[in-house]
């Protein structure tokens, strides 16, 4: 196997390591509070997005029984699992992405700045 071909075969992976990557950036390097704060929603979105990813199979339909297929096979139906967990996952990351904004804006509020290095010398 090339690695043109392991590219081709993996793709959807491979995008998914850079905007975890991007995400990581963001949130490490970034000074910020508001990047910061995206990094963590282009992580999250990246996390999401591989466990849909991973659970996806060539010609599967979703996981209400038809009979035409046949009941025996299993290969030929999408496990829910991985996708209901993802809508809890989403919930979660509306919610943490909320709080986190209302918690930059009442900084804001009380600091008048996001920058990170300002804020930890006006904390002191």
């Amino acid at each position: 196997m090339t690695a043109f071909e392991f590219a081709e075969g993996y793709s959807a992976y491979l995008l998914l390591v850079v905007l975890f990557t991007i995400g990581l950036y963001g949130m490490m390097m970034k000074q910020n509070l508001i990047k910061k704060i995206m990094g963590m929603s282009i992580v999250q979105s990246s996390v999401i997005l591989f466990f849909i990813v991973s659970a996806y199979k060539d010609d599967a339909t979703v996981s209400v029984i038809d009979y035409a297929r046949g009941v025996t096979n299993p290969d030929l139906y999408l496990n829910p699992l991985p996708h209901t967990l993802m809508l809890t996952a989403i919930v979660v990351a509306v919610v943490t992405l909320g709080v986190s904004f209302a918690l930059a804006i009442m900084i804001y509020k009380r600091y008048k700045t996001l920058h990170e290095p300002t804020l930890l010398e006006l904390m002191k």
